[in-house]
């Protein structure tokens, strides 16, 4: 019978081939390279409007923030309407939104423009990320972190086979035509893909359920606090940057949304939800901010340390240093995922989370030592993204273990807010360059923020949720 999940009992009824687990799992990848782009392929844009503006590189990257945080904010609120309502609809919304958020770009010519443009773009990638994640943990039951892992793949590596021909229309066209051509077409994709997602048939989200897993399903309220606690909280601290912003300390807001974040927000959960909630997502944020702070300025970076062009042979090929790194970074990126996601399946999340974490925090400090050399720019930068992508498969799996099936779209999509959170460091970096000259105290910051994440994972976060689990399942079927 078609529509099993695996490790999932059969469902009732007849389904198609196109409802069943493996094509809608395939179909969610294909939506996720569709929105590769509106992330990884904004560094090569940040030079081009430099040269044609003349804004500082700090300015220019509050759009990837912008980005990036309506990406991952508004992800609670999609994954809410897939949980209730199904994924088509949000997902053709999604690509509706990704098509006109960078059709903006291409004819913006002030900051403000690209600001709104990029918060466009981030609502409907944001709507296409967290549905495709959420499908794939329900569709597939003791196979979560694989399943997130190849979903998330898509994104982590979908714009690797465009990282030539977005540079190559940059060049010859202009970053504008650029601009138009990617976001109708990837948008066109989505839209296409849409109407072909569904949930999985009723009783194949509650798929077999291991040892060690949450048989109790956890809706938000229970995992964050009641919204009647977070809708004052969230307009006071929007009064809060308003007020900031009208008293020209804008630059400081972001810094403030991360305080309230943890300090009010980590309150509110304590008291009202479940710690090991604001656990996981400090250690998201800490491991986030570092491939984040890569990924917006890995053009940047390269420039910076005057290897960008510099001709670099491995693997039978010779390309720029930048082209080579940029185009290895996205394939690991995304095999990563998957890969991990599959470990994690077997060794567990956070044996898998401290073995990924060190990692990335060896990869990064070696890039600080050697990142000068051409050939070790490429090959750190490809480690640093390695054991960097794998947590938008390792953290939604861990949430759903931890907190239930059922709202898996929702609790999920609360975590994934941590990418948001990291994002409001992005421009920090910038700024710290600026001020020291190199990137080397970035680069020391992430790596110590990534193995310390590590340590929390095996020290820390094992213990809690065993005892959440244990709590959580003795509570709902003695």
């Amino acid at each position: 019978m078609a529509g099993t999940a695996a490790g999932a009992p059969a469902a009732t009824g007849p389904t198609s081939f196109v409802r069943s687990a493996w094509p809608q799992l395939l179909m969610g990848v294909v939506c996720m390279v569709a929105i590769a782009n509106y992330q990884y392929g904004w560094t090569f844009f940040v030079p081009e409007l430099q040269k044609a503006f003349g804004w500082e590189r700090a300015a220019i990257q509050v759009a990837f923030t912008l980005f990036v945080l309506f990406e991952t904010w508004l992800v609670p609120v999609e994954g809410w309407l897939v949980d209730h309502y199904g994924p088509r609809a949000v997902v053709f919304g999604g690509g509706v939104m990704c098509a006109l958020g960078w059709w903006v770009n291409s004819w913006a010519a002030s900051l403000p423009a690209f600001y709104v443009a990029q918060i466009i773009s981030g609502i409907g990638a944001g709507a296409v990320y967290g549905t495709c994640i959420g499908n794939a943990l329900k569709w597939f039951g003791s196979r979560r972190g694989f399943a997130a892992g190849v979903t998330a793949a898509g994104f982590g590596a979908g714009s690797a086979l465009t990282v030539a021909p977005i540079q190559n229309m940059i060049a010859n066209a202009g970053y504008q035509h650029a601009f138009l051509f990617f976001g109708l077409v990837q948008g066109a994709v989505i839209c296409v893909l849409a109407l072909l997602l569904a949930p999985p048939p009723e009783g194949t989200a509650a798929a077999v359920v291991q040892p060690h897993h949450m048989r109790h399903n956890y809706r938000p309220s229970q995992v964050i606090g009641p919204m009647s606690m977070w809708v004052p909280t969230m307009v006071a601290v929007g009064v809060v940057a308003i007020v900031m912003f009208i008293a020209g300390l804008g630059f400081w807001i972001p810094l403030m949304l991360c305080a309230a974040i943890f300090l009010v927000g980590g309150g509110l959960v304590v008291a009202k939800g479940e710690p090991v909630f604001v656990l996981m997502y400090f250690m998201f944020v800490a491991v986030g901010a570092g491939g984040l702070i890569v990924t917006a300025n890995l053009a940047s970076i390269a420039q910076d340390l005057k290897v960008a062009k510099v001709p670099v042979s491995l693997i039978g090929m010779t390309l720029p240093a930048l082209t080579f790194a940029a185009t290895m970074d996205r394939v690991l990126n995304g095999v990563t995922r998957p890969f991990f996601g599959w470990v994690s399946d077997r060794i567990g999340r956070e044996m898998t989370m401290f073995v990924a974490f060190t990692l990335e925090g060896l990869g990064i400090y070696a890039l600080y030592k050697l990142g000068s050399d051409p050939v070790w720019f490429v090959i750190l930068s490809g480690l640093v993204f390695f054991a960097w992508g794998e947590i938008y498969s390792l953290f939604p799996a861990t949430c759903t273990d931890t907190f239930g099936a059922k709202y898996a779209s929702a609790n999920a999509g609360v975590l994934y807010t941590a990418k948001g959170t990291a994002a409001l460091l992005v421009p920090y970096a910038s700024t710290l360059v600026k001020s020291t000259g190199s990137w080397d105290i970035v680069f020391l910051i992430a790596a110590a923020a990534n193995v310390g994440a590590g340590l929390l994972a095996v020290l820390v976060l094992q213990r809690w949720r065993r005892a959440v689990i244990t709590r959580g399942n003795s509570r709902v079927f003695l």
